[in-house]
């Protein structure tokens, strides 16, 4: 769960965090640590060595959905997702997807992951990203996903600021 759940997204809301996430520091060093909201302790920012993670809006989660609402919330939800993306790239231009399945596939085979995708990992925040760099005179990248962990976990839409450019990682030596 993330300090988001039950706000209704919205698209202005959403840019506005980017681009306060786009002025923050970023930790020079360091592991990723993740903080949660002092009275709940649900996930608020996750910060690494050079990065910074945070949840921009979570869905209901219900435990009680059949199929067809699960499918209509995540319908919803990439609906949702492709109206930031049409907001971002109406300021930074086309951006480049990633994947991240791979870093799931080196994490359930031990093998290391790149300290980003671990972090992103860890949140549940396994959908695709889709990403843009350098976009402030930071020279910073920027992605953005959403997804869900299983079935009964809510979905969560995620933004997530760099330093580094943000590419898959390589893929398990055993493909």
């Amino acid at each position: 769960m993330t300090a988001r759940a039950g706000e209704t997204f919205d698209v202005a809301r959403a840019v506005a965090d980017i681009e306060t996430l786009l002025a923050s520091p970023l930790p020079a060093t360091g592991p990723a640590v993740a903080e949660g909201d002092p009275d709940t302790g649900e996930w608020t920012v996750t910060a690494g060595e050079g990065f910074r993670i945070v949840p921009l809006w979570e869905g209901d989660g219900d435990d009680d959905a059949d199929g067809e609402e699960w499918d209509d919330e995540e319908e919803a939800a990439e609906a949702r997702l492709a109206s930031l993306i049409g907001e971002l790239e109406a300021r930074w231009g086309a951006h480049h997807p990633v994947a991240v399945h791979g870093a799931l596939l080196l994490r359930e085979n031990d093998e290391p992951v790149p300290p980003l995708f671990g972090a992103l990992l860890d949140e549940d925040c396994y959908g695709d990203l889709a990403a843009w760099g350098p976009v402030s005179e930071r020279r910073r990248w920027v992605g953005v996903s959403v997804g869900r962990s299983d079935g009964d976990a809510p979905v969560v839409m995620a933004a997530v600021v760099s330093d580094r450019p943000i590419v898959a990682p390589d893929p398990p030596s055993w493909l």
